[in-house]
């Protein structure tokens, strides 16, 4: 099948015939014995690949045409067959075929491999750059539009699963279809939302969500489940598939291995996943690495500050990192600043927090140190520390009488704290301020850092004591910079500023796709 330069051809509906023996296709007269034995049986055919190790050929037939392929084909064969020459024939039905001309075939066989394609068979002709690959019907779809966004293009579509939409799932889809008719002219990249989904029900749009989207989730029917989107995104044939966690759920990221295996690149504001036992974090990094897969996570730290790039950055460059410390929770940092500057109770300043949008859902995940905690453990693996959860000293903010409660019961008694955090802001050094901290310290170049999480009082004047409004401040000491740290310093909190860096990481991922 040749293909012109400005051209893709397909074909559909074909079966490979597989012709194994050993060793007999340097005899003399098989060719011609397989060709007039499909010949004499009327049988259209097309040789697409000899094995380079001469022990097979296989045979392009309409899938019609496959059972009788076979049938004369073992009966011409015959007596090679009970000798043991010929091992066996056989068909492999339900595939396409695509012709197309190419410069790089590697930089296309590359893409495909990112999205779980492997042809079945490739013949190519150097002289004429012309290339006949076979893949699955299952398959065909996507590698056609593969290839013609690599040969001639065309904007590459990006498929987006936004799991969670909250504040921030609601803002980056938002974002999203605010910004996908620019960034398809600039990048030449067609983001479109197919599926959104919360812990009830998901919705699918083989076609992009539009500013419709709330009313489609609304209208859903279907349950909530991973194996849902799988199969949606093998049904219609998606590629360049991204799956955005923006949930606080632990039970969702325990779908990241089935999704990395599937085909998913991952993007997570979701912080659960990063923290857990060293060996399931390990196993998620084996199988993204066997799978061609990435996983990205800016925001897990710092919402949209470049904190984690920088870090690994350092790390792998071979930058000897001896401590991190900071303002980790944009959160408390709003909360300790205005209680340090005002004459707020503590319980309107924390409500206050969670009217912007600057809380978790639930505001002990921050309160708890809990939240910070998981920033810091993310942080110290970055580093190949393997240091769990468990090891992490943590100043609970929270009342022990209030942590097993329900929320609503936690908001309605929250006045209980007052009391005890005034007589903390009284208690401080004059011109002092309150400040909740993590701290990565010790020997960095063990196994184990030291990490600490508490409440802390520091001079106003101080860089951490200067801090302001939600922003979080990271200072990053090093062998080589001394006393002087790399101060990383912004908002760290809020929907937009979060979302707005989730988009960071799947604009990333989608670029090099």
């Amino acid at each position: 099948m040749k293909a012109n330069a400005n051209e893709i051809k397909f074909l559909k509906n074909r079966s490979i015939i597989k012709f194994e023996g050993e060793d007999f296709l340097g005899e003399i007269g098989i060719d011609g014995r397989v060709f007039k034995a499909l010949t004499f049986a009327r049988i259209s055919v097309g040789v697409i690949s000899q094995q380079a190790v001469e022990n097979g050929l296989s045979i392009l037939v309409h899938e019609d045409d496959s059972e009788k392929a076979v049938t004369c084909l073992i009966e011409e064969f015959e007596p090679e067959r009970k000798s043991g020459k010929v091992s066996q024939i056989y068909s492999i039905n339900n595939v396409s075929v695509i012709g197309f001309v190419a410069d790089d075939l590697n930089k296309i066989l590359s893409e495909l491999a990112r999205n779980n394609v492997f042809p079945l068979l490739l013949n190519q002709n150097s002289s004429e750059k012309q290339i006949n690959i076979v893949v699955t019907s299952s398959q065909d779809e996507k590698t056609k539009n593969i290839i013609e966004s690599e040969i001639f293009k065309k904007p590459k579509t990006v498929h987006l699963a936004i799991i969670g939409h909250g504040n921030v799932g609601k803002t980056l889809i938002e974002q999203v279809l605010h910004s996908s008719e620019e960034i398809k002219r600039r990048k030449n990249i067609h983001l479109k939302v197919v599926a959104v989904a919360n812990s009830r029900k998901i919705a699918f749009n083989k076609k992009g969500f539009d500013n419709t989207w709330s009313d489609e989730v609304f209208a859903a029917e279907k349950s909530s489940n991973v194996d849902e989107l799988i199969n949606f995104s093998k049904e219609n044939q998606l590629e360049n598939l991204i799956v955005v966690d923006n949930t606080a759920s632990i039970d969702f990221v325990k779908n990241y291995q089935a999704l990395a295996e599937n085909g998913f690149d991952l993007v997570s504001s979701n912080k659960i996943f990063n923290t857990l036992p060293i060996e399931e974090y390990r196993k998620l990094r084996y199988t993204l690495n066997k799978n061609n897969k990435r996983y990205l996570y800016e925001t897990n730290v710092g919402a949209g500050l470049p904190l984690i790039d920088t870090i690994k950055l350092l790390h792998l460059s071979g930058e000897n990192i001896t401590r991190i410390k900071g303002v980790f929770s944009g959160t408390l940092s709003y909360v300790f600043n205005n209680f340090s500057l005002r004459d707020d109770k503590f319980s309107t300043i924390v409500n206050e927090a969670l009217e912007k949008g600057f809380t978790e859902p639930d505001p002990r995940e921050d309160l708890s140190g809990n939240d910070v905690a998981r920033k810091l453990l993310i942080l110290a693996r970055e580093l190949d520390l393997i240091n769990e959860f468990t090891d992490i000293n943590i100043q609970n903010l929270v009342p022990e009488a209030l942590l097993s409660v329900s929320k609503q019961e936690f908001l309605s008694r929250l006045e209980e704290l007052d009391d005890e955090y005034n007589q903390i802001k009284k208690n401080q050094e004059p011109n002092h301020v309150l400040r909740y901290v993590g701290d990565l310290h010790g020997d960095l170049q063990k196994e184990k850092g030291e990490l600490d999480v508490k409440l802390i009082s520091v001079p106003a004047t101080s860089a951490l004591g200067q801090l302001k409004g939600s922003d979080s401040i990271f200072e990053i000491y090093t062998e080589s910079y001394g006393e002087n740290p790399i101060v990383i310093m912004g908002a760290g909190a809020g929907a937009k500023v979060t979302a707005r860096g989730v988009f960071g990481d799947i604009l990333r991922l989608s670029e090099t796709k």
